[in-house]
């Protein structure tokens, strides 16, 4: 019984540093609370607009896409400027700004993909409630 209650254990703890991983970003990255906003305003988006399951899958992949990168790079952030001390470094700079394309990019995507996904039934659905447009 006690090697279980230790799996058990260890599993609630890594869950514990994960949710102080994510609070981090969202104390520290501006950024991270425009990705909230817009999430949240896709996910009610789907649902008035009553998407697919298939869509749904894409849409979900697509803010999880945008979110890891997120993380990803803040943790990239957070190394570099532990393993230059904060000095302004070349290759610290590079780092970064890699980091952040990787974000831009993945955020890029997730527009097109809701876009893709959005655009056609929001068109009808804004059509239907202003004939006008």
């Amino acid at each position: 019984m006690p090697a279980m209650w230790e799996f058990f254990s260890s599993r609630a703890r890594s869950f514990r540093y994960a949710f102080q991983g994510w609070w981090f970003v969202l104390r520290t990255q501006r950024n991270a609370w425009i990705h909230a906003a817009v999430s949240a305003v896709v996910i009610a988006l789907c649902f008035w607009l009553q998407i697919s399951a298939g869509q749904w899958a894409t849409i979900v992949i697509a803010i999880a896409m945008v979110w890891t990168a997120e993380f990803i790079n803040t943790a990239l952030e957070a190394v570099v400027d532990l393993a230059s001390q904060h000095e302004q470094l070349e290759l610290a700079r590079v780092g970064k700004d890699v980091g952040a394309a990787a974000v831009l990019i993945a955020a890029g995507s997730s527009v097109v993909i809701g876009l893709l996904i959005l655009g056609p039934p929001l068109w009808d659905r804004l059509r239907a409630l202003f004939p006008e447009l």
